[in-house]
């Protein structure tokens, strides 16, 4: 199965109350990076099965926007095994469930994807393996419990980079026929 983990986009200022910190919205920049990150999983061809989220405000509009950019019209599932203080082990169930699928795509915040992705990588040995950014994207090819591969990740700093080059290039357009 592949698993593409995707951290939620940028959100401002964290709240002191957890209540409205759940409610946190994706800020203007929040939402260029999810977009961003979108355009080119799809220029990329990323398709994905299913797309599950934290329940929070951020990640959620984080996944439809992505969403959104790679052509998935499913409905969006959410699950608290992807909220910031959920345990591994929830996270292993949700991989378990969606076993059958091809691709997926989970939503989330950090310490937890950061700390899902390092231990999925590692084999359970570290959970500081990888620091997954905010709005950052990473493919994990997973076969059974105790194999996963990075493929790769692309930070939001990196689309952005992407981006203003092209823009701005000055490389001459030349065709080979």
């Amino acid at each position: 199965m592949i698993v593409y983990f995707l951290r939620h986009a940028s959100a401002g200022q964290h709240k002191t109350n957890p209540v409205q910190d759940d409610k946190r919205a994706l800020d203007p920049e929040g939402i260029r990076q999810s977009t961003e990150i979108g355009r080119v999983l799809a220029a990329m061809d990323v398709q994905v099965d299913a797309i599950i989220s934290s329940p929070l405000k951020r990640a959620t509009q984080t996944a439809s926007l992505v969403g959104n950019e790679i052509g998935y019209d499913a409905k969006l599932q959410t699950s608290a095994a992807l909220r910031p203080n959920a345990n591994f082990d929830s996270f292993r169930q949700l991989l378990t469930k969606y076993a059958s699928l091809e691709a997926i795509m989970v939503v989330g915040h950090n310490p937890s994807m950061t700390q899902f992705l390092s231990l999925l990588l590692s084999a359970g040995s570290s959970d500081d393996v990888v620091d997954l950014k905010k709005g950052a994207v990473a493919r994990v090819d997973v076969s059974g419990h105790r194999s996963a591969i990075l493929k790769w990740c692309i930070t939001p700093k990196i689309v952005r980079s992407i981006y203003d080059t092209s823009a701005t290039s000055s490389r001459p357009n030349t065709d080979r026929k």
